[in-house]
């Protein structure tokens, strides 16, 4: 398989100095349309990684994100957004990125070319068999993934990756590998762009079709999300409403006695 280092690739448009804020805006725009096709495209991929997903939280593992720059953070965000969207454990969806919380903020020097890192950084969250390890990269080649899932093929866990070129060495790596080939970049290299929307969405799907699948939602209202301030306490109490038939007086009550909307409807219906 050729590969094809596509996010560097020379981009179609020249001269970006020239062009005026509402050229800008509308070419950006154009580009972006073209993402959630690609995605499109790898729904298959998407498709058979879940359910190994999923099988293996069911057997009490965990799901982790390696990656590196606008990869590993994208990485971090989906899996800090888990617990309180759907009431998991804080440490059931883990973000590592290359260079330690440091670099969700600013960049790390030379993080991302140490292939051996991923798996010392996996191993101080004591990875073990139950495990799914997804790695992302938009060029398919940082040596921090790379390695982090070799070494997971060889310890038998799981391999996931996003990455958004075909026949990567990522994508060689990994078992299964999402490939959403978004193309060049409006500014050439820039994959914090349209790869990095890519990888958000593919990322959302991931999660949030696992957590339905291991039943965190019902309907489609996040039952178990955290009561963490006062707009999702109004949310919380309007999902009871429209499940029984009470006040939204009683059912604030109901939520505040037993601290999620799941429990609150199952208890009133016993």
């Amino acid at each position: 398989m050729t590969f094809t280092k596509t996010t560097e690739l020379a981009s179609k448009y020249e001269h970006l100095e020239k062009m005026s804020v509402h050229e800008l805006l509308s070419n950006i725009n154009q580009e972006d349309k073209t993402v959630p096709y690609a995605v499109e495209k790898a729904l298959p991929q998407i498709e058979a990684l879940i359910p190994e997903i999923v099988r293996k939280l069911k057997l009490g593992g965990r799901l982790f994100y390696i990656g590196a720059g606008t990869s590993g953070r994208l990485g971090v965000v989906d899996a800090s957004e888990c617990p309180p969207t759907f009431g998991v454990p804080f440490d059931l969806v883990n973000g590592i990125i290359a260079g330690g919380d440091t670099a969700i903020r600013r960049a790390v020097e030379n993080a991302e070319d140490n292939p051996t890192q991923a798996w010392i950084d996996l191993q101080n969250h004591n990875i073990g068999e139950n495990d799914v390890v997804i790695g992302i990269a938009a060029s398919g080649t940082t040596p921090y993934v790379i390695g982090g899932l070799e070494t997971c093929n060889q310890k038998n866990i799981i391999t996931g990756c996003i990455t958004c070129n075909a026949g990567s060495p990522l994508a060689l790596t990994a078992q299964f590998p999402i490939e959403v080939v978004v193309g060049p970049e409006f500014v050439t290299g820039s994959s914090r762009m349209k790869a990095g929307t890519a990888q958000k969405l593919v990322l959302n799907m991931i999660s949030t079709a696992a957590m339905i699948q291991l039943g965190k939602v019902r309907g489609n209202k996040m039952v178990d999300m955290q009561l963490s301030n006062i707009k999702l306490v109004d949310r919380g109490v309007k999902m009871i409403m429209q499940e029984i038939p009470v006040s939204y007086e009683e059912a604030s009550e109901l939520l505040k006695k037993h601290g999620s909307v799941r429990k609150a409807v199952d208890n009133y219906n016993k």
